[in-house]
């Protein structure tokens, strides 16, 4: 078994073992990511698991995760720093009628900084886990200004200078495909796609975060879920919800889906988020789907 094998197993094993079931293609990209000390930009569907990639690193590095959501509108302050007005407003009057006054270099200092998440992330005392969520719902403004910081790990506050990172972060990207992210960004980064999981994966997950399972009622609830993202949903049910409707399966004490066809329909409000979608999959639709898979 080469190196490279050996490194991807350990690391594919450590996920685990922090509830994380991790596929040869993405366990290959978390070991170039730290060989490289490169971004990790992550592409696919929403409610695959992006997010819970940077979640798992963290839990395996004994990290911080530093999150920063992005939307339509987020800026530099959002997302790096701002001065709290409120605060060095009342420090003036406070001051009010002292023979000394407070001074711009007093008032624009440490303790009236709001560290924002990229800010947070560079001058963490350990490696930090840096999140950049939905990276794609923000403008492409936003996205040149985080290519300078991923380039340097650096920012420069005008009124206390530069500021270098003690650590570099691991940065995970996330997009769901709203918006091409441009070809700059993408150069700096590596890139994995993260599709749905197969049948087998998603039994692995479903049984490494509900230990206490029915190995039979893991591999139906898997079934399934292959047999509903199959119909024509708006809303296409990711992990998360696969999670919530294991453990609602678990709850009311039901360890086959044929044991109570109507009760697994009226469950299906964790999976399925549209009325759409809730109307088009009726009980009919659910108990031929329990057929095929259970």
């Amino acid at each position: 078994m080469s190196s490279m094998s050996l490194v991807r197993n350990e690391i594919s094993e450590r996920l685990a073992a922090v509830g994380y079931v991790a596929d040869r293609d993405l366990a290959t990209a978390l070991w170039l990511m730290d060989l490289l000390k490169r971004p990790l930009l992550l592409e696919g569907e929403a409610g695959v698991g992006k997010t819970e990639v940077a979640k798992a690193l963290a839990a395996l590095h004994g990290a911080p995760l530093i999150r920063l959501q992005c939307y339509e509108g987020l800026d530099q302050n959002a997302a790096l720093y701002e001065w709290n007005y409120q605060r060095q407003i009342l420090a003036i009057k406070a001051h009010e009628g002292e023979k000394a006054d407070l001074t711009e270099a007093q008032i624009f200092s440490e303790p009236y900084l709001l560290e924002r998440p990229i800010l947070a992330a560079i001058r963490a005392e350990t490696r930090a886990i840096l999140l950049v969520d939905e990276v794609d719902r923000a403008d492409e403004e936003f996205e040149a200004f985080l290519l300078e910081v991923l380039s340097d790990f650096q920012v420069t506050i005008p009124e206390l200078g530069t500021i270098a990172a003690r650590s570099i972060p691991r940065v995970v990207l996330t997009s769901n495909g709203t918006r091409e992210i441009s070809d700059a960004l993408r150069r700096r980064c590596l890139y994995h796609y993260v599709d749905f999981h197969d049948q087998d994966r998603e039994v692995a997950i479903i049984r490494a975060r509900h230990p206490g399972i029915e190995v039979a009622l893991a591999l139906q609830v898997a079934r399934l879920l292959q047999a509903i993202r199959k119909e024509d949903l708006r809303k296409v049910p990711g992990v998360a919800e696969t999670l919530d409707f294991a453990a609602a399966l678990i709850g009311i004490g039901q360890n086959d889906l044929q044991q109570d066809p109507s009760a697994v329909h009226d469950l299906l409000m964790t999976l399925l988020k549209t009325h759409e979608d809730q109307a088009r999959l009726t009980h009919e639709v659910v108990e031929r789907l329990i057929a095929k898979v259970a």
